[in-house]
This record gives structure tokens, sequence and C-alpha cells, in this order.
């Protein structure tokens, strides 16, 4: 009999596992993948670690947080600086004064920007945007909204602009410095080695049964455990019986190009609404271009990634959080606060988007709860 069963070996299951195995309580952690650490799984392909669920760079303002991270990994000093490309044209992201002047080649300084903006929003502006694309040009006019925003979005939600809530878009980042770093965080970084070697670390002492469906072998393992840690999605685990939540999935395709350097950035976003994917991630970028040696990769791996709508079986990565969504969900909460000796925790069980540093915050305060 363990104390615990956790379903799931990402973050937040980690965390959980790491801290009640040190508190002498014995754990058991499932997961239904044929690898740890869920979606931030990296996985090695001619020295470079691959994000196979897609780019994750963990940033934080949380100082327990990121030196709790650093307890399992070194970081490195990776900043997050993506680049637009809108057809023929290349912009720095976020939304600062190196767009700008590419934009309007006649402002220079962030008391002109600041004015061409306000004049972009002029008369288009809305007291109460009705959706999104409104509220998207109130924040910044229209010709940031037309080039770097219209098209990056509908392909990310699979509607029109006009269609999507105005909610989404509750604020756009705009600088008027010269910087590109994408996060204001005080703590930024990529681990060496990869996160699933951060998460073997967590996992380290602790019997792991990968390949294992939790609902396949669902009352062999609840009878196995006193409590259940439950990561997985909340409307699977109450078998849809309110209907399935919504999600956005991606999927990516991956290459390995025999070239050193194929767009010279970890990420370039592709904002044109005719190109079908929404972005580019060069995987050897996040670490430098280097192994953990330091020398040079002669190849280099690419993913391309396509935004779609989420179906059973498929992987969900974004909810949608729209009102309806929303209401679904707090039926299933109510029922997950029924359930006895059961914790409903991180993205999929508790139905909202988490960075990675949120997910680690929520099942340290958890566990500090129990």
């Amino acid at each position: 009999m363990y104390d615990y069963l956790i379903v799931g070996s990402g973050l937040y299951g980690a965390v959980c596992a790491h801290e009640l195995n040190k508190r002498g309580k014995s754990v058991l952690v499932i997961d239904k993948r044929p690898n740890i650490a869920g979606n931030v799984y990296t996985e090695k392909v001619e020295g470079i670690n691959v994000h196979k669920y897609g780019a994750h760079i963990f940033h934080t303002s949380d100082k327990e947080v990121w030196e709790y991270v650093n307890a399992f990994a070194e970081f490195n000093n990776f900043v997050n600086s993506p680049v637009a490309r809108y057809k023929d044209e290349c912009y720095n992201l976020p939304f600062n004064m190196n767009t700008f002047t590419k934009l309007w080649p006649d402002v220079f300084t962030p008391e002109e920007a600041a004015a061409r903006i306000a004049e972009e929003i002029g008369e288009s502006y809305k007291q109460n945007p009705a959706n999104l694309e409104e509220q998207a040009i109130n924040l910044v006019g229209k010709t940031i909204y037309q080039k770097l925003v219209k098209g990056y979005t509908e392909k990310q939600w699979g509607r029109d602009c006009k269609e999507l809530p105005a909610f989404i878009i509750r604020r756009l980042p705009v600088r008027y410095t010269f910087d590109n770093n994408y996060f204001n965080d005080r703590y930024q970084g990529i681990p060496i080695g990869g996160y699933t070697k951060m998460v073997a670390n967590m996992l380290e002492g602790i019997e792991v049964r990968l390949n294992c469906d939790f609902f396949e072998h669902r009352e062999e393992l609840t009878a196995q455990a006193k409590e259940i840690i439950y990561t997985g999605a909340i409307d699977a685990y109450f078998n849809y019986c309110y209907g399935p939540l919504e999600y956005r999935s991606v999927r990516f395709e991956t290459e390995l190009l025999d070239k050193p350097n194929f767009q010279g950035n970890a990420a370039v976003n592709y904002t044109d609404r005719d190109v079908p994917w929404t972005r580019i991630i060069e995987h050897k970028w996040f670490e430098f271009g280097k192994d953990e040696e330091g020398n040079d990769l002669p190849k280099t791996v690419i993913s391309r990634e396509y935004s779609s709508e989420w179906k059973p079986g498929d992987e969900p990565y974004y909810p949608v959080n729209d009102k309806r969504n929303g209401e679904l969900y707090e039926k299933y909460k109510a029922l997950a606060q029924k359930e006895q000796n059961v914790i409903f925790g991180g993205r999929l069980g508790q139905y909202r988007y988490y960075d990675m540093d949120d997910v680690i915050r929520a099942a340290l305060d958890m566990l500090k709860s129990l």
C-alpha cells in the first residue's frame, strides 16, 4: 500500500512526488506516456535537446521557485527574443522600439512611437470592444494589429478575430525601449541537459511506471494507495459526464536538417494568415547552438507548429476559457470537491493555463496545505 499514487509525471506530479518522498511518504508515479516529464519532455537528437511538445522557456519572478528548480538542474542564461515574420518582413517581439522604427521609418523616439500608435487608434477606439479585433486595435492601432496580431491569433484559435471574445487579449505588451527580452521576469533560462534530465532528478529514488494508463487499471491502482494526486484531465476522470471541456491542440512537424543554422533564432512567429504554421522553433538555439561540452553542433532540428481544434485522443494544450467552458468546469470542480482522498492539480486537473513556475508554485502551496 502506497501513501500516494500520483497520476502524471509532469512538473506538478514530479514536484509532489519529490516533496512527499522527502517527507518519508511512499509514492508511486504513473504516466500513460513512454517517458517522464509530461509536456516539458526533451529528447536528444544529434546532441540537440528537442522540446518534443513545444518550446518551454523557464521564467519567473518567484525567487523561491527559481531556487527550487536550480536544485535539480543548472540553468543557462538564455533570453527569449522571438522574431515575427510577416510576408517578407521581420520584426522584433514584443512590440518595442525596434518594431516601431521598422514599421514606421519616420519614427525614432519613444515619444514619436507613442504618438503614432495613439494616432492609429484614433477614431477606431471603441469604448466597449465587442470582439478581439476591436480590443486589439484599442491597444495598438491598425498597423500592428494587421501585421503582427490578426493572422497569428486567427491561426492560434481557428476563428476570425471578429468572432473571438475581447477578453482573450486583455493587454498587449508595448515597450518604448529597444529591449528584445520577451519576458519581464527577473529569472530566465533553460536547464542545461534538457528538462527531462531535470525531472529525472526530481523523481530520483521514486517508483515510476510508464506506459501505464490510469483509466485502464483504475480499480487496481486506486486500491494500492491511500491518497491520489491526479494531474490528468478533470472531465476524463468523471468520464465526460457533463460533456468534454474544450481545448486548442498543437501539431508538430519536426525535421533534422544537415546544416548548422536554419533561421538564426530559437523562435520565429509567422503572423501572415496564409502561412499554415504559427511558428518555427529551432531547438539548438535554446542552448546557443552547442552541446553540453561547449562544442558547435553541425546539424539543426526545427519544428513547425500548427494550431488545431482539439478532439478526444489529441493532446490538450490550451483551455478555451470562455463562458461556456468556465461554467462546465465549475460542474466538474464541484464533483472533484466531493471525491474522497483525491487531489486534482496541474493544467488539466484544474483546467487552466499555467506557466511552468505557476505549476511548481501551485504544487508547493498545495503540499503546504496538506
